[in-house]
């Protein structure tokens, strides 16, 4: 039980993190008139399919909104893969 009470706020804090981050990145993708579209998110990965000649564009801007979504004392670090399938993905290096 005070494992859970300790864990809750940690968790409950980077789920509305992580809902913060959809709804800025789905504003930036529209005010930018992007093809890109958010398809799902896992746990703390927002899954998005975009056409190949906006994938460097829309991974800036993902790590850009995602970092930012919140002005925290601690800076939140963004991984970014790209790939055609899962299968394939690779660490975006752009």
């Amino acid at each position: 039980a005070e494992r859970e009470a300790i864990n809750a706020p940690i968790q409950g804090t980077a789920a509305d993190l992580m809902k913060m981050a959809m709804v800025n990145v789905r504003r930036a993708l529209r005010e930018r008139n992007l093809q890109t579209r958010l398809l799902l998110q896992v746990h703390d990965e927002l899954i998005a399919e975009a056409p190949v000649d906006e994938v460097p564009t829309v991974a800036h801007l993902l790590r850009e909104v995602m970092s930012s979504v919140y002005d925290l004392k601690v800076p939140l670090g963004v991984n970014l893969e790209t790939g055609p399938n899962w299968e394939e993905m690779a660490p975006f290096t752009g």
